[in-house]
């Protein structure tokens, strides 16, 4: 057999993945979600770059493959050693079986996998020594089992990555690897909003139909086993490949340099994408971020907060007028964007509710959301401080006992919950809200009758809305008061709301459906909320957790952040505040229009407050910006930092305070204070986190 002919099962393989990737690559390039237009140069790097990085990409995962074929052989089944190695397998086998062994330090699924595993192993050994009359066709079909494993997770990885990049405008980040932790709702959620059967039929189709192709070009490995000589000098190929492989995909990843982040997106591979965002789910802000020294930024945090002292943001606040104990009823909408309201430009008229009742309250016009994932918006309205680096402090272990809004209403002698329509366990939510003192009433709180409708999320917002003026009449009852913080649930993907209620089926999983359902919900709560006793003395806080999309061709779109913001007091007179500010400084400011008196660590601020300056803050799990005097400062790993002028860019027929279009141009001349303020809000959250000074006591 001529040698490059015993390299096929590498070769044909890689040769389908290149193929596969090469496709993916040209429909993400003319995906409608891809917003940019790209250069002669810009393309031909998006397909050079990206066909070398699928190359040594694939070297890698080939690993497993190359250790399945070298040990491929008939010598091993020859006396003494075919029964040696059965022996072997038999105890590892009984070890692992006896629940004492290291893998059962680790818990979970694991120890069940590898005995499955080992067993099935001992098992196939054990026919092959014993029964050599089958060996070649078993053989035969444990080879046609592994190149049908490798092609269908080729073509599972270019569906996944396409499905992925559809919905968020990358390939696979943090999120993807979020995602692997909440499989249920995953799953779920997937099953949901995609015709699953016809494309996983398809799928397994394709992959027979790739795989019988490839074992036809193939099986001559398995025909004529490569001699030890042979299989040496397959080796020593290989591993040099594999080792500079291991060298040249980081260095390739290097290249993502483009100020078109979609240029940097589409030359990427997504597998390699998804093992860096694995690597990278915790970020050390002192590692990775530029810093000042520490007395250097709480000295300009003190320029922002004048009556701090030391390593801390801890303030008195004070107002002249007797506190208001209202009640409070905040409700965070699930992917809600500020384009989605006709006061922003929208003309389809699907939030007719939030258009009037914004005409009613107490409007925040220029406002971004911290982040672009429910648990930052959470995180921003609880706790009040900038979306630091990594995870959100929600999803860390470090997450109980801060000082967050539900303490100060408890300080106050507030009734203190937490509501949800689906399982609080997703995102982390419950082991966060009740370890901070929250009452946590999600899905598992409701009776089978009090659900008329329900996905894989939970049940629809009507049914949450109709529990939560069931349990604030109870509150009422009580004579205390209450702060009940809702979170929807019912705009998420796959859309589906009961049918019969708005003029787009519930069933047709349209996101147009979904934000006009939501809308519609929220107006049967008020219309439910307006009956009841306790209304008149009841402020509604409304605020989305996060945009709908956070695809841009810059590194921080502005107006995938811009959300709505209104503040609901009954009989009060509607007003707008247009000055910019972030999703951290709507319940500061809450508490100063009820008077409160307290002792404050949030980094969130009083917008109405005269030593308030104008600033909102953005971020990724790694891009950390500040806005401020129409400049956006990003900080990022490996201690980069760019700056871009904001331009804005009108659109007819819309008010100025609710144009959200900017158009980002590198700044010439850097504005060292604000690159100072933008490391200082970052730095001390980031400390005082780390350190544990932000704590409620």
């Amino acid at each position: 057999m001529i040698f490059y002919k015993k390299l096929s099962p590498f070769y044909n393989l890689g040769i389908f993945y290149f193929i596969i990737s090469f496709l993916l690559r040209v429909v993400l390039f003319f995906h409608p979600i891809t917003q940019s237009s790209f250069t002669l140069s810009e393309s031909l790097k998006i397909l050079s770059i990206g066909l070398l990085s699928d190359v040594f990409v694939f070297i890698i995962m080939s690993f497993f493959l190359w250790l399945y074929l070298i040990f491929i052989s008939n010598s091993k089944y020859n006396k003494p050693f075919g029964y040696i190695i059965l022996s072997l397998l038999v105890v590892l086998f009984l070890y692992v079986a006896s629940g004492k062994s290291i893998f059962d330090e680790y818990g979970g699924a694991l120890p069940g996998i590898i005995l499955i595993f080992i067993g099935i192993k001992t098992f196939l050994f054990a026919l092959l020594l014993f029964v050599p009359k089958l060996r070649e066709k078993i053989r035969f079909w444990l080879f046609a089992f592994v190149v049908f494993l490798y092609v269908l997770l080729i073509l599972q990885n270019g569906i996944s990555e396409f499905f992925f990049w559809n919905e968020f405008g990358v390939k696979y980040n943090f999120i993807a690897v979020n995602y692997l932790i909440y499989t249920n709702e995953v799953i779920g959620n997937i099953v949901q909003s995609y015709p699953v059967i016809p494309i996983f039929s398809v799928l397994f189709l394709a992959t027979g139909a790739v795989t019988w192709f490839i074992l036809k070009k193939s099986r001559r490995y398995i025909d004529e086993i490569p001699d030890f000589k042979t299989k040496l000098q397959i080796s020593g190929i290989y591993i040099v490949l594999f080792l500079v492989s291991l060298i040249t995909v980081p260095a390739l990843s290097k290249t993502e340099n483009s100020k078109n982040v979609f240029v940097n997106e589409l030359q990427s591979n997504g597998l390699y994408k998804f093992y860096l965002a694995f690597q990278n789910n915790k970020l050390d802000y002192f590692k990775f971020y530029k810093t000042l020294p520490k007395e250097k930024a709480y000295a300009v945090m003190k320029q922002q907060f004048r009556t701090i002292s030391d390593r801390n943001t801890t303030r008195v606040i004070n107002n002249v007028s007797p506190e208001n104990h209202k009640n409070v009823v905040l409700i965070t909408i699930e992917s809600y964007s500020a384009e989605f309201l006709k006061l922003y430009g929208n003309n389809q008229n699907i939030t007719p509710f939030l258009d009037s009742l914004a005409q009613k309250s107490l409007q925040f016009t220029n406002l971004y959301a911290a982040g672009n994932r429910t648990v930052r918006g959470l995180e921003a309205v609880t706790l009040c401080l900038p979306p630091t680096a990594g995870e959100s402090v929600i999803k860390r272990e470090d997450n109980k006992n801060k000082f967050s809004t539900g303490n100060i209403f408890k300080q106050k002698g507030y009734n203190v919950k937490f509501m949800y329509g689906g399982d609080a366990f997703f995102d982390n939510m419950r082991d966060f809200y009740s370890g901070n003192g929250y009452e946590i009433v999600d899905k598992l709180n409701f009776k089978p009758e009090e659900i008329t409708f329900s996905n894989v999320w939970g049940v629809c917002d009507e049914d949450m809305y109709k529990k939560a003026i069931k349990i604030m009449n109870n509150e009422a009852k009580q004579k205390k008061p209450f702060f009940n913080h809702i979170m929807t649930v019912s705009n998420h993907r796959p859309f589906t709301f009961p049918n019969n209620k708005i003029d787009i089926p519930g069933d047709i999983k349209s996101r147009n459906g979904g934000v006009k359902y939501t809308d519609y919900a929220l107006q049967k709560f008020f219309a439910m909320a307006c009956k009841q006793p306790w209304f008149q003395n009841t402020v509604f806080v409304i605020i989305a957790d996060h945009c709908a999309s956070s695809a841009g061709k810059t590194q921080l779109p502005l107006d995938k952040y811009r959300i709505p913001a209104f503040i609901y007091n009954p009989g009060m007179k509607a007003a707008k505040y247009n000055q910019l500010m972030s999703q951290i400084d709507i319940m500061p400011t809450l508490f100063g229009l009820l008077h409160f008196n307290y002792k404050s660590k949030f980094f969130g601020q009083d917008v109405f407050k005269s030593d308030y300056k104008p600033r909102a803050f953005i971020a990724t799990y790694q891009d950390l910006g500040m806005i401020r005097d129409n400049i956006l400062t990003i900080l990022s790993p490996k201690q980069q930092v760019k700056q871009y002028q904001l331009s804005l860019i009108p659109k007819k027929g819309v008010s100025r305070e609710y144009q959200i279009h900017y158009e980002e141009k590198a700044l010439k001349t850097e504005r060292t204070d604000l690159v100072n303020e933008t490391i200082s809000f970052y730095q001390t959250a980031s400390d005082l986190l780390k350190r544990k000074g932000y704590q409620k006591s």
